[in-house]
Parts: C-alpha cells; sequence; structure tokens
C-alpha cells in the first residue's frame, strides 16, 4: 500500500468522478468539437479569402490596350470574385449554425450530466412506487 495516501470510500471516490473528474472530460470532449468543426468547414480561412477568385479562375489582361477585351476580362474576373464570395459566405453561414447546435448540444450534455443522479434516484423511486 502507497504511503501516505488517502483511504475513500467507493461513494467518496464516485461523488468526486461524477463532478469533478466526468465535467473535465466532457469540457474537453467539447471544446475539441467546436475546434474541429472551425477547422473542417475553415471558417477562419474562409473569411480572411472571402473576395479571392472562386477555383483560382482568373483571366489575364494580357498585353497591350484593346478596350473590349480590358472590359471582359473586368467582368470575367468581377463574376469570379462574386461567385467566389457567395458560396463562401454560405459555408460560413452553414459552419457558424453547425457551431451552435454543437454549442448548444454540448450545454446540454453538461448539464444534464449533472441530473443524471437524480434522475437515477426518481427512477428507482417511481419504479418501487408502480411494483407497490
Amino acid at each position: 500500500m502507497i504511503k501516505g495516501a488517502k483511504k475513500q470510500t467507493i461513494f467518496s471516490q464516485y461523488l468526486i468522478w461524477h463532478f469533478i473528474d466526468m465535467p473535465k472530460e466532457i469540457l474537453k470532449a467539447w471544446r475539441n468539437f467546436l475546434l474541429f468543426n472551425l477547422n473542417y468547414f475553415s471558417i477562419p480561412l474562409l473569411i480572411r479569402t472571402l473576395f479571392s477568385y472562386w477555383r483560382q479562375y482568373q483571366w489575364s489582361y494580357g498585353r497591350g490596350f484593346d478596350a473590349a477585351r480590358y472590359l471582359e476580362t473586368f467582368v470575367s474576373n468581377l463574376i469570379s470574385r462574386i461567385l467566389g464570395a457567395i458560396v463562401r459566405i454560405f459555408l460560413i453561414i452553414f459552419g457558424i449554425i453547425c457551431e451552435i447546435f454543437i454549442f448548444f448540444s454540448g450545454l446540454i450534455i453538461f448539464l444534464t450530466w449533472f441530473i443524471l443522479p437524480l434522475i437515477l434516484i426518481a427512477g428507482l423511486i417511481f419504479g418501487i412506487f408502480v411494483i407497490f
């Protein structure tokens, strides 16, 4: 036996596990889910590159000056940037909606964890009343 180790009852070990150790682990898992979602949808990157060309489709203006070609290239590049911004905005919105869903799901799971012993006791009492 290790010297200096405190003797704990199984009930006190359960209370420490249920109300101290596991909430820390739940918070770590919740944080990992939130960070994974940000990385999965690349929300920071999408915000930084919001007005970049869509799929790097970019037309060159060429050499010399031709007004028609210059206008056509300018409009094509503008459409590519607008299309890229629209697609990125939808992905950002969908990623944020998923992030909000994960946040509230984690909150419900975290708060439910503390209520579980009460639900267990209530279920046992209700079961005893149903039997008798």
